[in-house]
């Protein structure tokens, strides 16, 4: 997401820096590359006009802080506007009331309604540690209501049952009756989705979110559909009191305009967003560290939520432990490491929450990519256990049927293997004192030109 963005702001902004004092002449050609580079992101015209306006009249003679450039005064102003613009900060789900908290799901068909309400589920169950009841009231796609309960016995919450036989104001309410039984805490209520908005749909809805009396109404919107998405949630929130928007697919939009627009039309938050297909791909909607992202300053916070969340403790210590006690590191071991990466979004997920990452050439890009990572995996995944505890046995013919098996060339298996070296020597360098400061030392090396200190250019 923001991909487009990112790369455009970013070439915009590196070329105000060493000015003396920022004044309407020499922004004015950036603020024309940050106009152009908002409406390619397909952001609404109407959000786009009023962010330019808001940084010309806050950039505009503005004198330069002794410690920073005006390129960075600039980027700090376009900052805090792109923050602004999204909503300033994470506003939560409000789930203080009497239970069961009801949340209605709101939004066109194929905008991911459903999968998002097992992905909600999943959060609120996982995180936030609710006891959740999921029910479909979609009583024109029996698909969904199958789709729906799939999910839930995946993610492990409570599906209510229901049939098209049935009025969607009654499976609500049966299935809130049900929770207050069981002493559930939320009831999540998938709505049918029409192709477009119409009449016959709100109707329905208005009538529905009327009986239910839910405590958020959240409206489900594919990013994908740019400023469209946020047209669409302006219709719906003129029917409904929506409480928020989630958006979904915002890992196949390179724009983000949508992201950049909602908030301007609706006056309604960004409470969350889909990040890809898995089940615990749903993020809370953080403005300050999208607005950090697409400047290019990474976004380190999320990056340490996921690692909190996603990587297994259990193991990491016992690697930390066989490490330190010098046991060895097998290619099993190597394969954990890159399973668990693959968990968190795979390396390019992970990359692209560290600061100046964008700035990454393609061919360094490409090494690092998550397609390398699956061929890696597969290659482990081809030998014995045998080979994996002892890689020096690895010869010509083996060699052959380990590419034969993992659909790869032999350069591609000798190439893993010289990796895999060049790890087991480094993490032979962390045994004993001083061992880590060795080891980033010896990583400077091995980085790619101007990370970490590595060699430049």
């Amino acid at each position: 997401m923001f991909q487009n963005l990112q790369e455009r702001l970013g070439k915009t902004l590196k070329n105000i820096s060493g000015r003396g004092r920022l004044t309407e002449d020499n922004i004015k050609d950036t603020l024309r590359e940050v106009r152009m580079a908002l409406l390619e992101a397909d952001v609404a015209l109407p959000v786009v006009r009023e962010f330019v306006k808001t940084v010309k009249e806050r950039a505009v003679g503005v004198e330069v802080i002794k410690s920073l450039s005006p390129g960075q005064v600039f980027i700090k102003i376009v900052r805090e506007e792109l923050e602004k613009a999204m909503g300033e900060a994470n506003e939560e789900l409000n789930l203080a009331a009497q239970p069961p908290a009801v949340i209605m799901m709101a939004g066109l068909q194929g905008a991911g309604k459903t999968t998002s309400v097992g992905k909600l589920s999943k959060f609120l169950k996982e995180r936030k540690k609710k006891s959740v009841l999921v029910v479909s009231a979609d009583v024109y796609r029996p698909a969904a209501i199958k789709q729906l309960e799939t999910l839930a016995n995946e993610v492990g919450v409570e599906f209510f049952p229901s049939d098209i036989s049935q009025k969607p104001i009654d499976i609500a309410n049966g299935a809130i009756d049900h929770a207050k039984k069981k002493f559930i805490d939320v009831v999540i209520v998938d709505t049918a989705g029409r192709l477009h908005v119409d009449n016959e749909m709100m109707e329905e809805i208005i009538e529905l979110h009327g009986a239910i009396k839910p405590v958020e109404t959240l409206f489900v919107v594919d990013s994908m559909t740019g400023q469209d998405a946020a047209n669409t949630a302006k219709a719906f929130d003129e029917a409904l009191p929506l409480t928020g928007v989630v958006l979904t697919k915002t890992d196949g939009d390179a724009r983000g305009g949508a992201a950049l627009s909602i908030r301007h039309i609706t006056g309604k938050p960004i409470k969350f967003i889909g990040v890809g297909e898995k089940t615990d791909a749903l993020e809370p909607f953080h403005p300050d560290r999208v607005a950090s992202r697409i400047l290019g300053m990474g976004d380190v916070l999320s990056l340490i939520e996921e690692v909190e969340m996603k990587v297994d403790k259990e193991k990491a210590e016992k690697m930390a432990k066989k490490v330190m006690k010098g046991d060895g590191f097998t290619l099993e071991d190597f394969a954990d490491q890159l399973r668990q990466m693959k968990n968190m979004g795979g390396m390019m997920g992970m990359l692209d929450k560290l600061p100046g990452m964008s700035n990454l050439p393609d061919a360094v890009k490409d090494q690092v990519g998550d397609k390398t990572f699956n061929q890696m995996e597969a290659i482990i995944n081809s030998m014995t256990p045998k080979e994996r505890e002892r890689p020096d046995i690895i010869k010509g013919s083996r060699k052959k049927r380990i590419a034969a098996g993992s659909g790869t060339q032999v350069q591609d298996v000798n190439k893993l293997l010289k990796q895999f070296t060049q790890m087991q020597k480094m993490m032979k360098k962390m045994k004993g004192k001083g061992g880590m400061m060795k080891m980033m030392r010896n990583m400077k090396g091995m980085m790619p030109p101007g990370m970490m200190g590595g060699p430049k250019f």
